[in-house]
């Protein structure tokens, strides 16, 4: 790990080269050694769906963004059994690697297949992924963080057609999954923060505004302005370690990781587009700062030249390794605070 100054400029504007440097035509390896895949790692299906929500984010893809676009269709079609669950790890080679499950890859795929029914630039893409979410769809998973990612795909299918079904019911379990808080003191419906907290949130804000439901957009906006309370310090932020925070804990935590603010920028920026209130617009400003090196080790956390993220924050610097999921996060956050305004846009 090492340390870095501050030495890149807010207003600057990533690009995609490192995220495709890291795909090919499988999908996106997983890991990095340093700016180097990891090929021996393979792919994951949480990457591939984090890259095609961000893709699809892009107005103006180049030809290749556009190939990885397909190639991140083509791996969630293949990634989704029969009866609903979903494989994660593929090899190098293109083999599945582990039987399909009901984790979080379930619900980032469904995420991810939801976005792109509605944004795909083809009737028939849009159809395919349409097809895939039903067919994930149709299970449900014990895990929380899965439901919630699942409630967001769900609500952009019913951005689209209110009236699909499938998408209804699972938004309206997503919602159901995310238990209201007993202790005012501790307003939060897990006993610790664990990772990519501000998830649970931004599924309540998605679902709320879906059913038309003030009551629920009420209880997402109550606990993003909790989790930004605590994970908030002299002015930036201070986010939750990789090993979770308790009630009692309010000190300073690392390894501090790139998706726990990139969730942040994502629900704060949903927060902004339903109340208009500019606070929220400033969480997404801190979360892009964090990357810029306004954190708790005054390090930039992504290449602004190559589009890298750095994969954790720790006391003495960062992690040097650029994995996925680390670059997506930072990639992520920038479209969020480039289009409210926080930062200029520029093209791909």
């Amino acid at each position: 790990m090492t340390g870095h100054a501050t030495d890149q400029s807010a207003s600057g504007a990533p690009t995609f080269a490192h995220l495709l440097a890291m795909s090919d035509g499988h999908g996106l390896f997983e890991h990095a050694l340093l700016d180097r895949p990891r090929r021996d790692h393979g792919y994951c299906v949480d990457d591939v769906s984090r890259a095609l929500v961000v893709l699809l984010r892009e107005s103006e893809r180049t030809a290749e963004l556009d190939r990885l676009v397909s190639t991140c269709l083509r791996f969630l079609e293949a990634a989704v059994d029969v009866d609903g669950q979903v494989h994660n790890r593929m090899a190098a080679g293109g083999e599945w690697t582990d039987d399909a499950g009901l984790g979080d890859w379930w619900g980032r795929a469904l995420r991810a297949l939801g976005a792109a029914s509605v944004e795909l630039p083809t009737a028939s893409d849009r159809s395919r992924a349409r097809i895939t979410f039903h067919r994930a769809a149709s299970s449900r998973s014990p895990h929380g963080r899965a439901m919630a990612f699942a409630t967001l795909g769900a609500a952009d299918v019913l951005s689209a057609d209110p009236d699909d079904l499938s998408a209804r019911a699972l938004l309206l379990d997503g919602v159901a999954s995310i238990a209201v808080p007993s202790d005012p003191r501790w307003p939060w419906p897990e006993p610790r923060l664990r990772y990519a907290n501000a998830a649970l949130p931004e599924a309540l804000l998605a679902g709320g505004a879906a059913m038309d439901d003030p009551r629920i957009v009420a209880r997402g906006l109550a606990m993003l302005r909790f989790l930004l309370d605590v994970e908030t310090r002299d002015g930036h932020l201070s986010v939750t370690g990789v090993s979770g925070r308790s009630p009692a804990q309010r000190s300073v935590q690392f390894d501090q990781q790139p998706i726990e603010v990139a969730a942040i920028a994502d629900a704060c920026a949903r927060a902004f587009a339903l109340t208009a209130d500019p606070s929220w617009r400033d969480g997404v400003a801190a979360a892009w700062a964090w990357f810029t090196g306004d954190n708790d080790a005054l390090t930039p956390m992504i290449d602004l030249e190559s589009g890298a993220g750095f994969d954790g924050l720790e006391a003495g610097g960062r992690n040097e390794n650029q994995g996925a999921e680390s670059t997506l996060a930072a990639l992520c956050t920038y479209q969020q605070a480039a289009r409210l305004g926080v930062v200029e846009r520029v093209a791909p």
